[in-house]
């Protein structure tokens, strides 16, 4: 199934304690589906900071990260609350369909 991911924010600054917002939008047929960000660090390691599965009404939290998960309007912002020298980073947005197939030959 096509699907698409888009981040418009080329990047943001903040202070220090500050909260920093990241905003994400998508689009997939599926109804299935699960979000995530990402966290790139100067090394070029991807770190899995939180995901969001789309059955769940409410929003997942971990640690100082949480999302703000808008199924109708296919938007996904992340927020960093209390922001960190260390966490200044590249961040990626991500969809996975969890589309079920049955093997050929089975059933």
């Amino acid at each position: 199934m096509a699907q698409s991911v888009t981040q418009s924010q080329p990047e943001i600054s903040v202070q220090e304690a500050e909260t920093a917002t990241l905003d994400c939008t998508y689009d997939t047929k599926d109804s299935n589906y699960y979000l995530y960000w990402y966290k790139q660090t100067a090394s070029g390691q991807m770190i899995p900071i939180i995901r969001q599965e789309a059955y769940k009404q409410e929003n997942a939290t971990e640690n100082r990260f949480s999302v703000n998960f808008q199924k109708a309007a296919k938007s996904l912002g992340l927020k960093i609350s209390d922001s960190q020298l260390g966490d200044a980073a590249v961040y990626f947005c991500a969809l996975q369909e969890h589309t079920v197939r049955q093997a050929p030959g089975r059933g």
